[in-house]
């Protein structure tokens, strides 16, 4: 099969090589990608930036979310059969969509929105996993809460302004004049313009915050938050709380405890919640997104299609941070 590879971490090129099609388990199907998308986690991987959670082989197959066919099911798969439409994502251990077949378990499958295109339900795994288990799992967002999304026109913004208004609540968000449509159009209450306002001085006593962009945009999140909230972060630092649940053992939750100082006194200053997520596959939670999806409630919104040739071109495009919405690779 062809894949997309690079050979070493660091801002390396990918490159599309020949690789063995991958042999299937008793519990899992073997996927004919059709369409898969980029996130910013793809780039993180490859510059070895998650090298502390997860530790992959080289050379390494890129691409954390997909839509295809099943093409073959192992002896002990019960729940999908030859020529399902499927969407997923594959554990961070066996990750690699970027390439025409996966070997994927079935606990960690959907049957795609039947509404949509390959195209479309390839854009949909990973955010919209991301953002249900932070709105929904974590935040456990009420009706009527107020929450405010950073970057409400990138990829997991698109989509989790749509959740958070779907469960009743009150979506403020962060975009340039480019996105301030677009964000609209999804449903955002309050529009901060990052490029000429401070969302810090605009924003005050929100009950939930999710991050998406780390750093000072994360530290100064809390200045918004009231008394008893929730911030939920995808990129910023994991802390000794999240490498205690991950298992990641004595000397990580050590290192990541000292790393993650200026969170913690943050977080007991303001008495609000951080949350570190890593998001976790599941099925049952795509089936979820899907009935959201066919019953029109959540659209996907894709930025632009790539023929898989240009992998690495979508690549520098979506670490450009221009896109609004998702990028993807159209495989088959």
């Amino acid at each position: 099969m062809r894949a997309m590879v690079i050979e070493k971490y660091g801002k390396v090129p990918m490159n599309l090589v020949e690789m063995p099609t991958p042999e299937i388990g008793e519990y899992e199907v073997l996927a004919e990608i059709h369409a898969a998308s980029i996130n910013p986690v793809d780039f993180k991987i490859r510059d070895g930036k998650v090298k502390m959670l997860v530790k992959y082989k080289m050379p390494l197959i890129l691409g954390n979310d997909f839509s295809g066919v099943v093409a073959k099911v192992g002896a002990k798969v019960t729940r999908f059969k030859v020529g399902d439409e499927i969407y997923a994502r594959p554990r961070k251990s066996n990750i690699g969509t970027f390439a025409e077949y996966i070997a994927i378990h079935e606990n960690d499958i959907a049957l795609k929105p039947k509404n949509l295109s390959f195209e479309e339900a390839a854009s949909i795994p990973l955010v919209g996993l991301t953002v249900y288990q932070a709105l929904h799992d974590i935040m456990q967002l009420q009706k009527g809460q107020k929450i405010l999304i950073h970057a409400g026109a990138g990829g997991v913004g698109t989509f989790a302004i749509q959740l958070a208004k779907l469960m009743g609540a009150t979506v403020a968000t962060t975009a340039s004049e480019a996105g301030t449509n677009l964000v609209k159009s999804l449903g955002a209450d309050e529009i901060i313009n990052y490029k000429t306002e401070r969302f810090e001085d605009i924003l005050k006593n929100y009950d939930a915050v999710l991050d998406t962009l780390g750093g000072k945009i994360l530290e100064n999140s809390f200045d918004v938050v009231k008394d008893g909230g929730k911030i939920v972060s995808i990129s910023g630092i994991p802390n000794a709380r999240f490498a205690k649940e991950y298992g990641s053992g004595y000397l990580k939750t050590v290192l990541f405890s000292i790393a993650s100082t200026k969170l913690t006194a943050l977080e007991k200053k303001h008495n609000v919640q951080y949350t570190f997520l890593f998001m976790k596959p599941s099925g049952e939670q795509l089936r979820i997104i899907a009935d959201y999806i066919e019953a029109g409630k959540i659209k996907p919104v894709i930025d632009r299609v790539y023929p898989f040739n240009e992998a690495q071109k979508a690549m520098e495009y979506a670490e450009s941070g221009r896109a609004k919405g998702k990028i993807i690779l159209k495989i088959k």
